[in-house]
């Protein structure tokens, strides 16, 4: 199953990802800017590489969350570079970081 759905967090729209797989589900919150996801996302690529490094991604995501409202309502464990030169770190709920994409 995959679902997309639309949020607002502060008056700002998010779109929301669902992607049922094998044992487990992707999580995703996102905007032109930038996006939160579960684990099953490798954050730390993105700062790994140079290649991806200097494209600036600005992403983030939160360990045992089995649906989009939980994804909201937790801490991230990983940000990248990109991310936290917008104010955004380990630790900040999810929801505070996305207010922070502008």
């Amino acid at each position: 199953m995959f679902r997309v759905d639309r949020i607002y967090v502060n008056n700002k729209a998010f779109f929301t990802y669902t992607i049922k797989l094998p044992k487990t589900t992707l999580l995703i919150i996102a905007n032109d800017i930038g996006y939160f996801s579960c684990r099953a996302i490798d954050v730390d690529v993105f700062d790994s590489k140079p290649h991806l490094k200097e494209r600036k991604v600005v992403c983030g995501c939160a360990v045992g969350v089995k649906t989009i409202e939980e994804l909201l309502n937790a801490p991230l464990v990983k940000v990248t570079e990109a991310a936290k030169n917008l104010g955004i770190t380990e630790g900040m709920i999810v929801r505070d970081a996305l207010t922070k994409l502008k």
